[in-house]
């Protein structure tokens, strides 16, 4: 098992102990350092400027919104950092959900699945540099056209040469139909919530997309990286209780009542009761009420908390399911530590 640093996104001031993390990060093993963006910080730019510290990482967005730039200004986003980081980027991409993209970027979110598959293709083509790029879909043409368009676009190629033309994409997908076409057209899939309950649901949903004519990778060759609470403690109880705040957000408040994935998510894995208290709560403005409605059960499927034995049994459990890379936040180096002496640690039995 390997692990990611999972920085997030910030609150309202950059977070003060980041350099920190990411050294610890760096030197205590970690695979990878990614950030998140959401409707305030981007993801890119912390990766940049604590990334330079590094020189061993990978430098991973986790997501980048589809919607916050185009395809072919999110490819110069992605070969500008793979070239300063020596090739070490993973581009993260996700499509958010309508309240971000209809609210904040302006744009319909519509079609979500064709989006993503065109996006994808562009940024491969700014990425391969073979041709003058060029699209004819109806959510990103390029050139442009229709409506307000002059006619006089000219298809163009990066002046920059990409370090990587194969430099990995990964998406973060939440559904059936999402899922089985991040396996058939990306490099690997982000797990926003990965549970050893629905994992054999994931598993089918990825093999549908390997079977697909044209897939990219077959399962040998694609990454999993799971989005996951980590905490090694000898109170359980309480750092169960520091998760649920989150949890109750994302499932009563990231999304609208209509249109959550988060809660969808939920619902699949059996707690369709537990997510319509919580969202009635967090609809009302009883956020303290929402977070009690979250049942320790649902923390203990999406998270890994307990001792070290009992977080490394949690692990293998987890790495058995199919999770390749752990992507875990932590408040402190201290706790970072105990994370990757868990995780990473030598042992009588070795994790997979």
């Amino acid at each position: 098992m390997r692990l990611g640093l999972q920085l997030g996104y910030w609150g309202a001031a950059p977070p003060a102990d980041a350099p920190a993390l990411v050294a610890a990060a760096e030197s205590a093993g970690f695979d990878g350092v990614f950030a998140a963006e959401s409707w305030g910080s981007d993801a890119f730019t912390p990766l940049a400027w604590w990334g330079s510290a590094t020189s061993r990482v990978r430098l991973g967005t986790s997501v980048a919104q589809l919607s916050a730039r185009s395809p072919a200004a999110c490819a110069m986003h992605a070969l500008t950092l793979d070239h300063l980081s020596g090739g070490r980027h993973v581009l993260g991409l996700g499509v958010s959900g309508p309240q971000v993209v209809e609210g904040w970027y302006g744009a319909p979110f519509g079609k979500p699945l064709a989006r993503t598959r065109e996006y994808v293709d562009v940024v491969r083509q700014v990425l391969a540099r073979e041709a003058p790029v060029r699209n004819d879909g109806p959510h990103y043409p390029l050139p442009a056209t229709g409506p307000g368009a002059l006619g006089l676009g000219k298809a163009l190629r990066p002046i920059t040469h990409p370090l990587r033309a194969d430099l990995p994409i990964w998406l973060g997908a939440e559904g059936p139909r999402n899922v089985a076409q991040t396996a058939e057209i990306a490099d690997g899939w982000i797990a926003v919530y990965f549970s050893l309950r629905a994992a054999p649901l994931y598993q089918q949903w990825l093999a549908d997309g390997f079977a697909r004519p044209g897939a990219r990778r077959d399962r040998a060759g694609f990454e999993v990286a799971a989005t996951c609470q980590v905490v090694v403690t000898d109170d359980a109880a309480a750092a169960k209780e520091q998760v649920k705040p989150s949890l109750a957000l994302y499932i009563g408040g990231m999304g609208a009542t209509e249109m959550n994935f988060h809660a969808d998510l939920f619902r699949r894995m059996g707690y369709t009761a537990a997510v319509e208290e919580i969202t009635a709560h967090f609809q009302a403005g009883r956020r303290a009420e929402a977070v009690a409605a979250v049942p320790d059960e649902l923390v203990d499927d999406v998270a890994i908390i307990g001792d070290r034995e009992q977080v490394r049994a949690g692990v293998r459990a987890w790495r058995r399911a199919g999770v390749d890379v752990l992507l875990v936040g932590c408040r402190d180096v201290a706790q970072l530590h105990a994370v990757a002496d868990a995780v990473l640690g030598a042992d009588d039995e070795p994790l997979p």
